[in-house]
């Protein structure tokens, strides 16, 4: 094996190009991104980079000199515009082509967007994080919509810095779907209290020239219009290749795509055995992670190859709240409040799918109160041994 090709220079990329190197490949390692920059943080952008506490260069995964030493024959600026597993070739953007003997897929996802007769912000690059950040401050109006993880974030930034900010929402309860109606209610009240007006049950069809405009006529009139409504795996340039895409690049539990081709963070949608399911997960730890266990497994020998079987992690930064969670929260049967209190935003939750515990969510706890939940997910505890006293 003298050449492996990584797609996508983000975290999941550099991961794996660093893995490789530190397991002992010392053939060719093309690393190819669509962004001009090296490879990036994403985090900081909806938080540290859109408030002006971090400049974009503190952004930086690497320095250059890390960069050089692992000897990537690299390609930024150019996007992959198709595969041929057949020939064992990337073709990129620019009309060149790039051989592999082991192709490693990790280009992400890329923002939904809003139709309009004037562009909506998206925060997804440096370049757009800098962009909002220029547009918002006392007395100018921000409306955003959707009020999932990104957009609450982006909305306590901007509340912070002086905006008025407008919250639209879709769900009756934000983020209901995923960490349960009382825990929703509890983050949204966080923002009505800090004088963000947040609309619930509200669709947005159109950005006009003075806001946008919701499925009943309405325009919410707004200086500036971010839409966080969401993300598609960036899997465009896989069409014609032959491998299965839906809702991501479908991957075994070795994070495998097919012969000779791994997945790895938000476009990956791997089977996850510990959860005894198909999961794609966009969060900056799943990434990293998955990232190393999938150039490991991309080494191995058939029978040497592990399954990848984490408990996902993730985290959020609102105003003074710090949301920290483990598991796989989405289509939990039950949710319990074990600790804390939800109405003084200081309390842990755990979730239950079947009789058993899958997730754990903390606002304002230490994190070790929340760090022992990992380990009770993951030796998949019974929901009435972990959780004494309950029906």
């Amino acid at each position: 094996m003298k050449r492996i090709v990584i797609v996508g220079a983000s975290a999941a990329g550099l991961a794996a190009a660093e893995t490789l190197r530190r397991e002992g490949y010392d053939g060719t390692l093309t690393l190819v991104g669509d962004e001009p920059r090296p490879p990036y943080d994403r985090p900081p952008l909806s938080k540290q980079v859109l408030s002006g506490k971090w400049d974009a260069d503190r952004t930086a995964l690497r320095t250059p000199e890390d960069l050089a030493a692992l000897g990537l024959d690299l390609r930024l600026g150019v996007a992959a515009a198709g595969l041929d597993p057949a020939g064992r070739l990337v073709r990129l953007a620019d009309g060149s082509t790039v051989p592999y003997d082991r192709l490693l897929v990790a280009t992400g996802v890329r923002p939904r967007r809003l139709p309009g007769v004037r562009a909506a912000h998206v925060l997804r690059t440096l370049d757009d994080a800098l962009a909002l950040r220029d547009r918002i401050g006392p007395g100018r109006r921000l409306v955003v919509v959707g009020a999932g993880f990104l957009g609450a974030e982006a909305a306590a930034v901007a509340s912070m810095l002086g905006a008025q900010v407008t919250l639209l929402e879709p769900a009756p309860v934000p983020l209901a779907h995923a960490v349960g109606r009382e825990v929703g209610h509890a983050l949204a009240q966080a923002h009505r209290e800090r004088g963000v007006e947040l609309r619930c049950g509200t669709t947005v069809t159109e950005v006009t020239e003075d806001g946008v405009r919701l499925a009943g006529g309405e325009v919410v009139e707004g200086d500036e219009i971010l839409a966080a409504i969401g993300s598609l795996p960036n899997t465009g340039w896989l069409v014609g290749s032959g491998l299965t895409v839906d809702d991501g690049v479908v991957c075994d539990e070795y994070c495998q795509a097919a012969p000779d081709v791994y997945a790895a963070g938000d476009v990956a949608r791997w089977y996850n055995p510990l959860f005894g399911t198909s999961m794609r997960i966009e969060h900056r730890t799943n990434a990293a992670e998955q990232g190393m266990a999938a150039a490991r497994n991309l080494l191995a020998a058939p029978g040497a190859r592990k399954p990848f079987t984490p408990v996902p992690y993730f985290w959020s930064d609102q105003y003074d709240m710090k949301i920290q969670a483990y598991g796989y929260l989405r289509g939990h049967d039950e949710v319990a409040v074990v600790e804390g209190n939800l109405a003084e935003r200081r309390f842990l939750a755990v979730y239950r799918s079947g009789d058993r515990i899958t997730g754990a969510l903390a606002v304002g706890m230490p994190a070790k109160a929340v760090r022992q939940w990992r380990q009770i997910i993951a030796i998949r505890a019974a929901w009435h041994d972990a959780v004494p006293n309950r029906p």
